[in-house]
């Protein structure tokens, strides 16, 4: 033995790669034949072994440990405002886009296209997190570009491409695009009404006409993408309008968008986000004059659905990791996962991460669906309830599955740390959780039709669920309160209706062992506060539960 060997390594084990992620997903492969995307697997299934291989667990480690670099001047002190990436990222990029990920739903005219491209979203988000983001504001785009006939015949072939090109250059000469996004100013935050970014006509203005913008972004996010749509006002003290800005101009010159620095951010870590001024930035007005609240909140419908799938897929790979680790670490002579203690942990992690996929899913089919009430319903009401709740028990529930790694899992470079880390944004972008819950009321007060849809929908779910129709009933009650007492009362009612939705989800969706406990132990009399582990293992099939959650 050499001097210095005092130990061999032993019961140390690392994150689990190297394994297929939708073949060990039922709750996945059910719910894409529910949607009728079967078509989709073929290509799914080729994507879930890429991302499950411990070649791209490895790109992933690689971005968020290497991290963008902001480069404002070339070596001859010309500004050139470039955000230079790691090699891992653009491996990590061109994986997303060769998927379809950024259009598929838009482009694609068979049913089942939204759940498929959810399928594809959620697997991505459960081995790299940050690599959505270009993504996901990219996609929410395309509804909105789609409205300016000029503009759109220029971007469709870049857009709707499967491609991935890194370059920066003009948008003449790139045959793939991806477009950020640019609201949040210092002053408001989340207050989008008080910014006081502003745009001067060249010419005679007016949708599709061009301006110059001038102000300051505090967030610019993904800021080497092609182009952003950013809110500014009409002049100093005009309404607030939605303008399409490239990274360059028409005339190949590079456009006036310095980005002063970079966020260094608790997580998300892989991914750019700016603070940004705009001297004299040309851009094209998108939309109404005067309307470019309601024009951006068009794209935010749409990236509030991403910010759901990216939470739910967080839950999965934290689900799935903890409980591959806990059946091969032995403690106190067997297997962590043997011990009731730490099955009821697992248990309540499986199930919550099935609730949030059975959400996500059911929230995606309303996307492709007609403009019903009920429908409407899912998108205006429901997903920022989602939204909501789902991100915020991602945050919690990724420190408990940090736990089962122990120390190991509070060590920087682990999964579990990065998870942590990366779990909060989900909550914060794309409107924190008041405002999202501020949100839920204003829908159900200003179109009273899709929120009566949406209970009645909820209420048949329940059908034969005593413990259900109990908490129907108690959310329609709920509904009555005066608005201004409502308000006060924002956050109980959405996390009501959620729980409502994802307990009768499970029980039309689920394996009887799942739904009965996510009930009993979210609704029922063995709801006994939001720490994860109350259930009791005596109580339910806690072996069923962790077999469909990750097969042994």
């Amino acid at each position: 033995m050499h001097a210095f060997a005092t130990h061999e390594i032993s019961n140390q084990f690392d994150e689990r790669t190297d394994f297929d992620l939708l073949a060990t997903d039922a709750a996945l492969n059910e719910a894409l034949t529910r949607a009728g995307a079967d078509w989709c697997r073929p290509q799914l299934s080729q994507q879930a072994r890429l991302l499950g291989s411990a070649s791209t667990w490895k790109l992933a480690a690689q971005a968020n440990r290497h991290t963008p670099e902001l480069q404002r001047y070339d070596a001859r002190g010309r500004r050139i405002d470039e955000v230079e990436f790691h090699p891992s990222w653009h491996a990590l990029q061109a994986l997303f886009r060769s998927q379809g990920l950024a259009s598929l739903p838009l482009r694609d005219p068979r049913p089942g296209r939204w759940s498929a491209w959810a399928a594809g979203f959620y697997l991505h988000g459960q081995v790299e997190q940050g690599s959505l983001c270009p993504g996901t504001m990219t996609m929410a785009s395309i509804p909105v570009l789609q409205k300016e006939p000029a503009l759109w015949q220029a971007l469709q072939p870049g857009l709707y491409s499967d491609a991935y090109d890194p370059r920066d250059l003009p948008l003449a000469q790139k045959p793939s695009l991806w477009i950020g996004m640019g609201m949040t100013e210092k002053q408001g935050g989340s207050d989008v009404r008080s910014n006081t970014s502003w745009a001067t006509p060249l010419g005679s203005g007016g949708r599709g006409g061009e301006y110059l913008l001038r102000g300051h972004k505090w967030f610019l996010s993904a800021p080497m993408s092609d182009a952003h749509l950013v809110v500014a006002r009409l002049g100093e003290q005009g309404p607030p309008a939605c303008f399409f800005v490239p990274r360059w101009r028409p005339d190949g010159s590079r456009n006036g968008v310095r980005l002063q620095r970079l966020k260094d951010k608790l997580g998300n870590r892989s991914n750019a986000s700016s603070e940004a001024e705009f001297e004299d930035a040309w851009g094209v007005l998108v939309g109404e004059e005067g309307r470019g609240i309601a024009t951006i909140l068009e794209m935010a419908g749409y990236t509030r659905l991403n910010c759901v799938l990216g939470s739910a897929a967080m839950l999965r790979s934290a689900s799935v990791q903890a409980l591959a680790y806990a059946r091969r670490r032995m403690a106190f002579g067997q297997p962590l996962a043997a011990h009731p203690l730490m099955r009821a942990v697992l248990a309540d992690l499986a199930l919550e991460s099935e609730a949030a996929l059975a959400l996500s899913m059911r929230l995606a089919q309303a996307y492709e669906s007609d403009d019903t009430p009920q429908q409407r319903a899912w998108k205006r009401i429901m997903t920022p309830a989602a939204k909501f709740w789902v991100c915020k028990r991602a945050v919690e529930l990724m420190g408990e599955a940090m736990e089962v790694f122990g120390g190991n899992g509070y060590v920087d470079d682990s999964l579990a740390a990065r998870l942590l880390r990366e779990a909060p944004v989900n909550s914060i972008w794309e409107g924190s959780g008041n405002v999202m819950c501020l949100d839920v009321l204003r829908a159900i007060a200003r179109d009273p039709e899709p929120a009566r849809a949406l209970l009645h929908e909820l209420l048949a779910l329940a059908e034969g669920d005593p413990l259900l129709r109990a908490a129907a009933h108690t959310l329609a009650q709920q509904l009555q309160l005066p608005p201004a007492q409502l308000e006060g009362q924002g956050r109980l009612l959405v996390q009501r209706l959620v729980l409502l939705a994802q307990a009768g989800l499970l029980r039309h969706t689920a394996p009887q062992a799942v739904a009965d406990a996510f009930i009993a132990t979210r609704l029922g009399a063995q709801a006994t506060g939001w720490v994860v582990g109350t259930l009791d293992p005596g109580r339910h099939d806690v072996a069923a539960i962790l077999q469909r959650a990750f097969p042994d």
